[in-house]
């Protein structure tokens, strides 16, 4: 008689130990003999438990050097002068190149992204410098070294970093090596054990500072670099700006006269607005999008090679952004039916007290940031309002995705075809990353859709390609020098002037159009398009114009 079949009538699974005992025998042999043809290993085997080393003492502060890397060159510095001013010693590693690449993927897991194959082996590279050519050991490099790296959740491999970094550190020979977590929420942080490093309000000022004032040099030089009439006077007068914030950093003096002297630094550079090129901003992955090395294939330096002004996105707005994704997620939760008790929730906490603090945090960091920002001379700079950029990118993508940049990159690309702030978007990431992908070759094939005026390029890094990576922004730099000579030539007719007439006005004033700090109002995305309106603003033209419209168009001198 046939077991009975049909909706309803599946046989219930069978209970661990309900087989017979010979089956349950006969299985068991199976297993093991499957499992020795194939070379597995017996199932007795223990449990794998990663093993952690984040030791670190208040005693050992004079005799551990803390590593730091992954950030631009400004903020590399600037954060080991603000610890070093703090009692802590600290290195800097070099920048991440192709070879310390090569070393992440020789000891990595497969399928990694590449910034953890860039930090991890940059690392590595380091431990074995200090191992073969300064004869330390592996047990002295461990005592005398750690390094302090970020951590976050997904939906990306970012969360698996730490067990990655101990993987490769333990593969290449430095098992027991510290690795110390600095995670980016602000949910209690605890860096390493035994309170050598204090997350204290001290460390965390001294990190903000760091940041912003790297972000306002990084925005500074990008600005000014493209129009130096002296090839290289940038990066001179640079050199010298960020020699002056580590020492003020270091010595933990008030940083408003440093950021004078930077100020005085960077106007003695001549600089010529009136050559026209167009205004690329490069967004995506933080990590890509921020390194200045092989990780992008030092996009910024050959955006700049093509003639093109670079716009970087600043560490202050990613910090914003995570206070913003905090109160978003508060006001959602309060919202919530009942009593929201999950993990540090809701239940209890005094919500509007906890969004005072947020609202107070925010107005601080935002004021902190233009008061550093006048002192050094950067003018017309708004740091952008997040509840804006929500709202922009709401219908393409929800507020409540998160990883990555979330919402904030499709925000970026709207805001800035809908103002004309930028004439050409480049989104770097690296290859495989979940988040952006989706995002840049997904949610803005969209949003371009709708802005048409926008021109963006989604690009993947892998560490090789960039031949090819270079002729297709080549490509695309083609219309946006387009776009900048179309706004150029608007603004010059708006004006009633011509090209040489501008550069002629412009040079007529040189402590105010030739200077290096000078911002024009925005307008439109070009700078030199920029210059030209507020050339045309001025009342000696017009005056000329009204004369010509008077004369029926007739040229007046």
């Amino acid at each position: 008689m046939s077991e009975p079949s049909g909706p309803g009538m599946e046989r219930p699974p069978l209970a661990a130990g309900s087989l017979p005992p010979e089956l349950e025998a006969e299985l068991a042999a199976f297993e093991v003999s499957e499992r020795t043809r194939l070379g597995l290993p017996p199932r007795e085997r223990p449990q794998w438990v990663e093993p952690v080393h984040n030791r670190f003492t208040r005693a050992q502060r004079a005799t551990t050097t803390i590593l730091l890397s992954g950030l631009t060159l400004a903020h590399d510095l600037f954060l080991r002068a603000a610890l070093e001013g703090l009692g802590y010693r600290v290195a800097g590693l070099e920048a991440a190149d192709n070879e310390a690449l090569q070393v992440g993927k020789e000891f990595g897991s497969r399928a990694l992204c590449n910034p953890a194959y860039y930090a991890v082996g940059n690392l590595i590279r380091f431990l074995r410098t200090l191992h073969e050519r300064h004869g330390l050991s592996r047990e002295q490099i461990n005592e005398r070294y750690l390094v302090v790296t970020a951590n976050g959740c997904g939906p990306c491999r970012f969360g698996m970093y730490l067990t990655e970094y101990r993987k490769a550190l333990r593969d290449s020979g430095f098992e027991g090596f510290r690795v110390l977590l600095f995670g980016q929420t602000l949910e209690g942080q605890e860096v390493g054990e035994g309170g050598g490093l204090e997350v204290d309000t001290a460390l965390i000022l001294a990190i903000l500072k760091s940041l912003m004032c790297g972000d306002i040099l990084n925005a500074l030089m990008y600005r000014i670099r493209p129009y130096e009439l002296t090839p290289g006077a940038t990066d001179a007068a640079v050199q010298r700006c960020r020699e002056i914030v580590v020492q003020a950093l270091r010595e933990r003096r008030w940083l408003i006269p440093a950021l004078w002297q930077v100020r005085r630094a960077l106007a003695a550079i001549p600089v010529d607005r009136t050559r026209i090129k167009p205004r690329v901003a490069i967004i995506g992955e933080i990590w890509a999008m921020t390194t200045e090395g092989d990780g992008n294939y030092r996009l910024q330096e050959f955006l700049e090679r093509e003639g093109a002004e670079v716009e970087v996105n600043l560490l202050t707005v990613w910090l914003l952004l995570i206070l913003w994704e905090y109160r978003y997620d508060t006001l959602q939760r309060a919202g919530l039916k009942g009593t929201d008790s999950y993990g540090k929730g809701l239940q209890g906490a005094d919500v509007r007290k906890r969004l005072l603090i947020l609202w107070a945090v925010e107005k601080a960091g935002r004021l902190s940031f233009q008061l550093f920002a006048r002192a050094a001379g950067l003018r017309r700079f708004p740091l952008p309002d997040l509840d804006e950029l929500s709202r922009l990118s709401h219908p393409y993508y929800d507020n409540n995705q998160r990883g990555g940049e979330m919402h904030f990159e499709v925000a970026k690309l709207i805001k800035s075809a809908k103002e004309r702030r930028i004439n050409m978007a480049i989104s770097v990431k690296p290859f495989g990353c979940m988040p952006s992908s989706g995002v840049s070759d997904g949610v803005q094939s969209l949003v371009t859709e709708h802005f048409p005026q926008a021109i963006f390029l989604p690009i993947e890094t892998t560490g090789d390609g960039a031949v090819n990576v270079y002729s297709r922004i080549q490509m695309q730099l083609f219309k946006a020098r387009q776009m900048a000579a179309g706004e150029a030539a608007a603004a010059l007719a708006a004006a009633g002037l011509d090209e040489e007439e501008a550069r002629a006005a412009a040079a007529r004033h040189p402590r105010r159009y030739g200077h290096s700090l000078h911002a024009s109002p925005h307008r439109v995305a070009c700078t030199a398009a920029n210059l030209f309106h507020e050339l045309g603003g001025r009342p000696r033209y017009r005056l000329r114009r009204l004369l010509r419209r008077v004369a029926g168009g007739g040229r007046v001198g």
